[in-house]
């Protein structure tokens, strides 16, 4: 016998009373596939919306290995004890074919997992562009919603496109290893484009002036590329995760950058272009699961993929079939 759904308003109660266990099942019901939990989850949200946008939205991301973990767990801490709460949406690699996925953030962030003002979510990323969590925007809403006035989303920082994270986030910030050089050659051109703030991090014992080279390197690439917000240049800082070192430089950069965007309008714009992303992802999501729920729709499109593949139609012609049942 399955258990009696949630009562959105009930549930929007608890969450606005910090109550931790309804923020589980909160984020349990928006991730949820099944379709009668869809009005739910729409409906838990209407209700938290008056209580959300108040916090500061900020993604790291980073090359597997740079020390997104060790980092965040650092800065948690640090922000925990002067008074904020925080919320970590740590989003982990999973696997395209069986959807596994190590989940093992809440290991790397020991101390801030363990932390009464902190709330660690790992989510697998199945797969979803961006290395975020298909209902990641809901989940920063919620959480919101419970008293939560900072948001860390971790990517899984794979360069697929991160442009999903900055299109959900206020502040998107880019970890970096020290030794620019040939790295700096590699790196895409787009993600110092997306960036607000990039730090070098392990910038520790024989690192330090390796990482204050890098430094150097990408503040010089920067200057040759247009920044996000014309009033606002992304600082390059060097820090250390591991050791706690500069990450007050960098909360304070990350502070600034708000205010800079509030006092441009830029702030409230930003955030408003993302809700109407949102709406445009959803509705493309929903429309997409619509295709492949309905029954002779699902085998027209297989028989139609077997004949691309063949050779025997071409995919423009098969779209064009699609369409033509739907009614276009």
């Amino acid at each position: 016998m399955s258990p009696q759904p949630p009562d959105p308003q009930e549930l929007a109660a608890r969450l606005s009373g910090g109550d931790r266990s309804a923020l589980a099942r909160a984020i349990t019901l928006v991730e949820s596939t099944r379709t009668e939990h869809r009005k739910l989850a729409a409906e838990l949200l209407q209700a938290c919306l008056p209580r959300t946008g108040k916090a500061i939205r900020l993604g790291i991301s980073g090359v597997p290995g740079v020390g997104k973990s060790t980092t965040i767990d650092q800065l948690g801490v640090d922000l925990t004890a002067d008074g904020r709460k925080v919320a970590v949406l740590a989003v982990d690699p999973s696997s395209s074919r069986s959807g596994g996925s190590i989940l093992g953030d809440k290991t790397r962030m020991s101390r801030l997992s363990m932390d009464p003002q902190a709330y660690v979510r790992p989510s697998p990323s199945a797969g979803t562009l961006g290395g975020v969590a298909a209902r990641t925007r809901e989940t920063m809403l919620l959480c919101e919603a419970a008293g939560f006035d900072v948001v860390i989303v971790e990517t899984v920082g794979t360069g697929q496109s991160e442009t999903s994270v900055a299109d959900m986030v206020d502040t998107f910030l880019v970890l970096m290893l020290p030794g620019a050089g040939d790295e700096l050659q590699g790196i895409k051109k787009g993600i110092l484009e997306l960036a607000d703030i990039i730090a070098i991090n392990k910038a520790e014992g024989e690192n330090r002036q390796r990482a204050q080279n890098a430094a150097a390197e990408y503040i010089a690439a920067l200057k040759i590329l247009m920044p996000r917000v014309k009033e606002w240049q992304p600082p390059v800082l060097t820090v250390s995760g591991l050791a706690g070192e500069g990450l007050d430089k960098l909360w304070s950069e990350v502070e600034r950058h708000r205010d800079v965007t509030q006092a441009a309008g830029a702030f409230e714009k930003t955030r408003a272009d993302q809700q109407v992303k949102w709406l445009w992802t959803m509705l493309e999501d929903r429309m997409l699961g619509r295709l492949t729920r309905d029954r002779d729709m699902k085998a027209k499109i297989r028989e139609l993929e077997a004949q691309v593949r063949s050779g025997e139609t071409a995919a423009t012609m098969a779209v064009e079939s699609i369409m033509a049942r739907l009614g276009d």
